[in-house]
């Protein structure tokens, strides 16, 4: 019995260790098949013009691509690449007013024009279906001639670079069966260009000039 004992001890003990060194390896296996991939945040606010700056935050949500732009979204000049900016306004039925947000981006506008000093900008005016009784009044001519105006009068941009152009109920970019759309319809959209500028946007067909009326 003396000499079983001692052998009976020993193999407890050996059991013992063994249990003990694989209780880290089983928690180790377990930790790993919990473990989760990481979650890649998708922000919920759009890029709509993919320049790198959030709709939120971007001021100039419409900088067309290619265009060298500062931490507002907004272009910038750049060696070779010339001006090319488009801007839009919309405005409340039978109104030619210019609110405070427009003429804010006008104001940016007129700043790119005043460092290329050949750049031209283009004035097209729209109207919505239910404004169609002021067709035959000024109020297109109205909303081209207030942007012109204010380009001329605020930041001395000289009038033989911009020309106006009334285009009616030619052009819509909206469904005139709902309110909304209608008010999209009811814009002034200009389009800035550098002459010398060799540089292809992808949404040049935006300007709607050759089936309006130049005035």
């Amino acid at each position: 019995m003396s000499i079983k004992l001692p052998t009976l001890a020993t193999g407890l003990i050996s059991v013992l260790i063994l249990t003990g060194c694989q209780t880290p390896l089983k928690s180790t296996a377990l930790n790993q098949s919990i473990e989760e991939p990481p979650i890649t945040l998708v922000p919920n606010t759009p890029d709509s013009d993919g320049d790198g700056v959030l709709d939120d935050i971007d001021e100039c949500p419409a900088t067309p691509w290619k265009v060298i732009i500062d931490e507002a979204g907004c272009p910038i000049a750049g060696i070779g690449v010339g001006l090319k900016m488009e801007y839009r306004a919309f405005f409340d039925k039978d109104s030619s007013e210019l609110l405070p947000k427009y003429q804010a981006e006008l104001d940016r506008v007129a700043e790119q024009m005043n460092k290329y000093d050949t750049a031209t900008m283009k004035i097209e005016a729209h109207i919505s279906e239910d404004e169609m009784g002021q067709v035959l009044s000024a109020l297109p001519k109205n909303r081209a001639m207030i942007v012109k105006n204010y380009l001329i009068l605020k930041h001395d941009i000289e009038p033989s670079r911009l020309s106006t152009f009334d285009c009616g109920i030619r052009a819509p970019i909206s469904s005139a069966d709902t309110t909304e759309g209608k008010s999209m319809n009811r814009r002034v959209y200009g389009l800035a260009t550098e002459p010398e500028d060799g540089v292809v946007y992808h949404n040049q067909n935006d300007s709607k000039s050759d089936i309006c009326i130049e005035f």
